[in-house]
């Protein structure tokens, strides 16, 4: 069975992330899979080692997002495309999926594998939008997955509980936290990775484009804090929830 698992390279989730005339800077960066990716990589590679077939990784940027493919070759991925974009700064979803599916537009994909949401942007929207535009089934927020024959058995966090679906081959699914644990690259794997070729093909995301990004701004910064003055620990206590209650009606 082919996968092929969708990577999207983001900032580190400790790098500090600066703003600068309305755009994000990313000078310094430190870059790297989105966690949740990571997790999806991980299950399509345990499915392989399963049941035989190839992992394909995905990802949308420019050249930098090569490293990203590398870390997946690194990881267990067989085979990478890089559809090449020029910039980062928050792609639009739709534009995004349109260049994915132009992208494995003949391939023969079964599964395909992406996390719930970029560590960046939050959206999520990438994989639904693919498999709107493909005609699949799309199940988000997957805990458990077992493909067997053309279905695919599907656990999910619900409400106050778990959902499971089933779902006819190919399906897009969406990875949540707790399907897996990711493993650390070999360093077998770390050399073999540079040595790998990644398939590149051009996109033309700007003419697929249905939201524009204005601007970034960052938060406002926090205000100073404030000491609670008092004679002893009950009036101190006495006075904040006072503070509480008609300053911030917190109570």
């Amino acid at each position: 069975m082919n996968t092929l698992v969708l990577i999207k390279q983001v900032p580190d989730t400790e790098a500090k992330i600066n703003v600068a005339a309305g755009k994000i800077s990313e000078a310094g960066i430190k870059w790297t899979i989105s966690p949740y990716d990571e997790i999806a990589l991980e299950e399509a590679i345990r499915m392989k080692e399963k049941s035989g077939g190839t992992v394909t990784a995905l990802a949308v940027g420019d050249d930098s997002v090569q490293n990203a493919l590398r870390s997946a070759f690194a990881m267990g991925a067989d085979n990478a495309i890089h559809v090449k974009v020029d910039g980062y700064q928050m792609l639009d979803s739709f534009g995004i999926a349109k260049a994915i599916a132009s992208a494995i537009e003949g391939a023969d994909y079964k599964v395909v594998l992406a996390g719930r949401q970029g560590s960046d942007s939050d959206n999520g929207q990438v994989p639904l939008i693919l498999a709107t535009l493909k005609g699949w089934g799309c199940v988000s927020f997957a805990k458990k997955v077992e493909v067997s024959g053309d279905k695919a058995i599907i656990e999910c966090e619900a409400d106050g509980g778990e959902a499971v679906y089933e779902a006819s081959l190919p399906v897009v699914i969406t990875a949540n936290a707790g399907l897996n644990e990711p493993r650390y690259p070999s360093l077998k794997g770390i050399m073999a990775s540079k040595k790998k070729p990644i398939d590149s093909k051009p996109a033309n995301i700007g003419a697929e484009t249905k939201i524009e990004v204005l601007g970034f701004e960052p938060p406002p910064a926090r205000p100073a804090g404030r000491t609670i003055d008092g004679a002893d620990a009950a009036a101190k206590a006495k006075e904040l929830v006072k503070s509480l209650r008609e300053e911030i009606k917190a109570i």
